[in-house]
């Protein structure tokens, strides 16, 4: 049986496609994108030609865009080099948002800044109004992601953007869950800042994009080199940034396509759970008013107690699907999600829970089996014990 990947959330395989356009780059066209003979001429072209892609595909200026070593380090370099811009000692952020904001958002606090909270409602959703009223004098940022990685919730950009735009403090959305999923427009949306990570659009692992509005308050925080116009040092990754530009060019191209197929894997998977394990399952987050990619279920057994969450993983895994808990394995204690804890869950249904990601490779067929084997599985499951 072949390995059924409902993971796409976490990673995408690389597409073919964009493996050709990026080939040249690695072994022909080699050369430094600083070096000025021929060989590093053609590597700057290229990269050039890329940052162009990419911020024609955002609605933005070439002179936006900063290629990075992927999301990570897009947000960490935000938050850093907003706060130092800026002097100002506050964050404003969410619980529920990517390790990648709140970490740095957390270390940011031995420098004095405070970090600031707001609490989404039951779907994983920020309000404006929210926004409006944790705003103070000392704000520096504002940051909250488009889309949950976890749950798949929409934060109202646009809305909470006017805010910011009205208060002049400068807002930034992690949008790796959403470009190349739903459209992202940085001017008819109004953000200063975004984070994009190319391995979630069937490109390469290890590079991303920060944009970044022509005149918003930032310091670059990686130094070590004149490279993207002094705002982010070390050698370009070339073939990584043709790969991302060719990446989010199909992805956006493909985008009807592929929200129409999530939507009907969606679909058969949330009739296949209410048919095959009724009282079984309950949805984390949005049921219809998230992206269709992401679904996130809690699952117990018969009676509705909780299950050992690392069990349910490893047995699907048996059966060759490969699915998510949305939080990381250290020294094989699985913790519960931050996400699904921020949204009131327990800790015992938070690791009873999965994360499903599609992609636009799946099947109805493949949900089917999914459905099958957690039918299975969870007949033989017994409840988790409580520590």
């Amino acid at each position: 049986m072949d390995v059924i990947y409902f993971d796409h959330a976490a990673t995408t395989p690389l597409d073919e496609q964009v493996f050709e356009a990026m080939k040249p780059y690695f072994s022909k066209f080699f050369g430094n994108a600083n070096s000025a003979h021929q060989l590093g001429r053609k590597a700057k072209v290229a990269l050039e030609d890329s940052r162009e892609t990419i911020a024609s595909l955002l609605n933005a200026e070439p002179s936006e865009i900063v290629f990075t070593s992927g999301g990570t380090e897009s947000d960490n370099a935000v938050i850093n080099g907003v706060l130092d811009a800026t002097g100002k000692k506050e964050v404003i952020t969410s619980p529920i948002e990517h390790h990648a904001i709140l970490h740095p958002v957390e270390m940011a606090k031995l420098k004095g800044v405070k970090p600031v909270y707001l609490q989404p409602d039951n779907n994983g959703v920020i309000s404006a109004s929210l926004v409006s009223e944790a705003i103070s004098d000392n704000t520096a940022l504002v940051s909250l992601m488009h889309v949950n990685n976890e749950i798949g919730s929409i934060n109202p950009l646009r809305e909470i953007a006017a805010v910011c735009r009205e208060k002049k403090i400068p807002f930034h959305s992690d949008t790796v869950q959403s470009v190349g999923k739903i459209p992202v427009d940085v001017k008819e949306l109004g953000i200063d800042f975004l984070s994009i990570s190319a391995h979630k659009i069937y490109g390469p692992k290890g590079v991303g994009v920060m944009y970044i509005r022509n005149g918003a308050p930032w310091i670059p925080w990686l130094h070590g080199g004149s490279q993207e116009r002094r705002r982010r040092g070390g050698t370009s990754n070339v073939p990584g940034i043709v790969g991302t530009a060719k990446a989010l060019e199909m992805s956006i191209q493909e985008m009807g396509k592929c929200s129409r197929k999530f939507n009907n894997l969606r679909k058969a998977t949330i009739e296949g759970l209410k048919n095959e394990l009724p009282g079984q399952f309950k949805i984390n987050g949005p049921e219809n008013s998230g992206v269709p990619h992401i679904i996130n279920i809690a699952c117990t057994t018969a009676d509705g107690s909780p299950l050992d969450g690392e069990m349910l993983l490893l047995n699907l895994d048996i059966e060759n699907i490969c699915v998510s808990n949305g939080s990381a394995c250290t020294s094989g204690a699985l913790d519960p999600s931050h996400v699904l804890k921020g949204l009131g869950l327990s800790n015992e249904m938070a690791t009873s829970s999965i994360r499903i990601s599609y992609g636009k490779h799946n099947t109805v067929v493949e949900v089917k089996q999914l459905i099958s084997a957690l039918k299975k599985i969870l007949a033989q499951m017994k409840p988790a014990v409580k520590a």
